[in-house]
């Protein structure tokens, strides 16, 4: 498929089980029919051992140089999952003098760009064959749906890096005309070694993003995994290693934030970062990238991307489309479409219908069949959604379903819809990341345009319009790196994502994607006598 949705998945479940769910008070709360007992039964425990739980490093796994290991949790419960090798400073070292080692003396800078995409193919046929395992980790460490992991993202990953496998041996400079007896060629060379920092919302996804290109164009990585969701990260990298890696090429160091990713971003042999997370985490990569050998830093950073319904949609379709665009991944997305503006003439048509949809959305143990929305990733991220809800409600936004805890185990929120949301409030300004959708009312095109614009980020944009026209006005108007029309989420490999303003730097996947993990060199060379120039 060339074009992969990621909210395809949330329409197949709504579909099937929109009819077993019963009614709502317009506060969310229980009337008749509804349990949420998908949400407090005793989870599935799943049927996979964790072996990978060290840092992967020279194509060892190794315990990390201060011994110490920290928990990873499970997010329907909070219970341990697994220890897990708690790396450091000491052990970035250790992780980038194998990465350094491997790009200035091993063979994979010198091997052919062909065989590089090889071992890259059949990396990508390994992870396919283990998909059942790879998405089982995800789902357990991330809490997000099994389907949405099996079904969706993990096929994604592995389109990934069959694309960026096709491109490894298509790299190449031009030949340049000069105004004189010279040839002048381009040269596009590897940085060296690229560190990459992933964040825990897509964990996975984001590794293909990164490590795909970064390999692809013959550099070696050192990756650090988010805290939060490191299992799965370490079990593909064994994969890779099984598919003809070369030891050191790619080094997996799991730790935290301020000891692990500040050592990475500020390491003075680290020639390419790449990081994706927060802007306020993002601010931070930058100056240590910056205020130690001037490293260049692409940034994917956060979103209050809007959804802009205008007064010629189908509103049934455009409340099912902003519905996914919000509350797909517990609405853990940065491009989340988190500010949905409709016109007026529509507006109390679309709130209702929204109310209801959010209603319906089937939450509960992510390993159930049928399950939309698992719990949040942490208590910490629970904590500040559910601050940010509290936050609406005193502000004078009317919460239309929603608003609290699901359940009394684990970090399960309801599927929370705000109306009557001003652009001054929090819940309209800042990027909340979780299952609360707040809709706002616009007059024309020039108002919805200028509200949209006033934002400090730029990542994404939905537009929903029958007119080409509109459609037209509204790309071209709008200041973000993507703008979906009449659709949402749509992450095929070779299109480009990356934000505006406060949403980062450069580009990942497609060809842009390439950019970001290459030099350019220019070479000059004098002609004697040419018979042509």
């Amino acid at each position: 498929m060339a074009a992969r949705r990621l909210s395809s998945l949330i329409s197949l479940s709504f579909l099937s089980s929109s009819s077993s769910l019963g009614r709502f008070s317009r506060w969310g709360r229980r009337i008749s029919g509804f349990s949420t007992s998908a949400a407090i039964d005793e989870p599935i425990n799943p049927s996979i051992q964790i072996d990978q739980t060290q840092l992967l490093i020279n194509g060892q796994f190794v315990d990390a140089a201060s011994g110490k290991t920290f928990p990873t949790l499970d997010p329907r419960t909070g219970d341990v999952i697994a220890r897990v090798a708690e790396g450091d400073a000491e052990d970035i070292n250790r992780a980038v003098a194998a990465a350094r080692k491997a790009f200035d003396e091993g063979p994979w800078p010198k091997m052919t760009a062909y065989e590089r995409s090889r071992i890259m193919l059949r990396f990508a046929d390994l992870l396919e064959k283990h998909t059942e395992e790879v998405a089982t980790l995800e789902t357990w460490d991330n809490g997000k749906p099994y389907e949405q992991a099996a079904k969706i993202e993990i096929p994604m990953v592995v389109r990934m890096f069959r694309y960026y496998a096709g491109w490894a041996d298509k790299i190449h400079g031009l030949t340049v005309p000069a105004d004189g007896q010279h040839h002048v060629q381009t040269l596009h060379e590897p940085y060296g070694v690229a560190g990459l920092i992933i964040p825990w919302n897509f964990p996975l996804l984001l590794y293909s993003w990164k490590v795909g290109p970064a390999l692809a164009c013959g550099n070696t990585v050192v990756l650090k995994t988010a805290e939060q969701t490191p299992l799965s990260a370490l079990y593909v990298s064994k994969l890779f290693h099984e598919a003809g890696l070369p030891p050191g090429v790619l080094n997996v160091v799991s730790g935290f934030g301020p000891t692990a990713g500040a050592a990475l971003s500020s390491h003075m042999d680290v020639n390419k970062l790449s990081f994706t997370g927060s802007t306020a985490t993002g601010k931070v990569v930058l100056g240590l990238a910056a205020n130690s050998n001037l490293k260049p830093v692409t940034l994917e950073l956060g979103g209050k991307s809007p959804f802009i319904v205008c007064k010629d949609a189908d509103v049934d379709k455009a409340v099912d489309l902003a519905h996914s665009a919000l509350f797909f991944n517990q609405g853990q997305c940065c491009c989340a479409g988190s500010r949905t503006l409709v016109h007026e003439s529509l507006y109390d048509e679309f709130v209702e219908k929204a109310k209801v949809r959010a209603l319906k959305r089937v939450v509960g143990d992510p390993f159930k069949t049928g399950i939309e929305q698992g719990p949040q990733i942490d208590n910490e991220q629970f904590q500040k959604i559910l601050k940010y809800i509290r936050s609406g409600i005193e502000s004078g936004a009317t919460l239309e379903s929603g608003g609290e805890q699901l359940g009394s185990k684990g970090y399960y929120i309801q599927p929370t819809v705000f109306s009557n949301v001003q652009d001054d409030m929090l819940i309209a300004k800042d990027e909340i990341f979780g299952p609360v959708q707040s809709i706002s009312k616009f007059k024309d095109l020039n108002e919805a345009i200028k509200r949209a614009n006033a934002s400090s980020y730029g990542l994404a944009a939905g537009v929903f319009t029958q007119n080409l026209e509109t459609a037209n006005t509204l790309t071209r108007a709008l200041r973000v790196g993507t703008v979906w029309i009449n659709c949402y989420d749509i992450f095929d490999a070779a299109v480009p994502f990356g934000g505006f303003k406060m949403s980062g730097q450069g580009r990942e996947k497609g060809i842009y994607g390439l950019s970001s993990y290459l030099q350019t060199k220019a070479v000059v060379t004098p002609l004697k006598n040419p018979a042509w120039l």
